[in-house]
């Protein structure tokens, strides 16, 4: 009888230890995603874009310059500007640094973008510092915060 109880109690304890989360798999999975935010800012593409950021109406997200962007809906409309704005756009993507939290449901990752495009007919060239935070939802990671800046002078 002591026996059985010792084994259920070591069968319920190894039970109750939390998965190992698989750190190289979500860290590619994290930059897929970012890569394909990207490729749909590059592209004008707003269905891919918005399978890679949450919906929250209480997101808040920084652009390069500008107000803070509220919510989903605001989000949408300032990358329909900026799409009806630019044309020819590349990004160089430089130094990406990934990070996955040890429960494998938040990552954050920070880059250097180069943003070249026209706006017009003129020729622009933007050196963005990106800050990203992603949630793990339903299996899925999503941009659930985004923070691009340029360094002053």
């Amino acid at each position: 009888m002591k026996c059985t109880v010792v084994i259920l109690l070591g069968l319920f304890l190894a039970g109750c230890e939390p998965a190992k989360v698989d750190t190289a798999a979500e860290t590619a999975a994290v930059n897929a995603v970012l890569d394909s935010y990207m490729q749909a800012v590059v592209n004008e593409d707003m269905e891919a874009y918005s399978e890679n950021v949450a919906h929250d109406a209480a997101m808040v997200n920084f652009g390069g310059f500008g107000d803070p962007i509220s919510g989903w809906a605001a989000l949408q409309d300032v990358m329909e500007q900026q799409n009806a704005a630019l044309s020819e756009t590349h990004i160089e993507v430089r130094d990406l640094d990934i990070h996955v939290s040890p429960d494998g449901k938040l990552a954050w990752a920070t880059c250097l973008w180069t943003l070249t495009a026209k706006m017009g007919e003129d020729p622009i060239t933007l050196s963005l510092r990106c800050t990203w935070v992603l949630e793990k939802r339903a299996d899925k990671w999503v941009i659930v915060h985004f923070h691009k800046s340029m360094a002053a002078g």
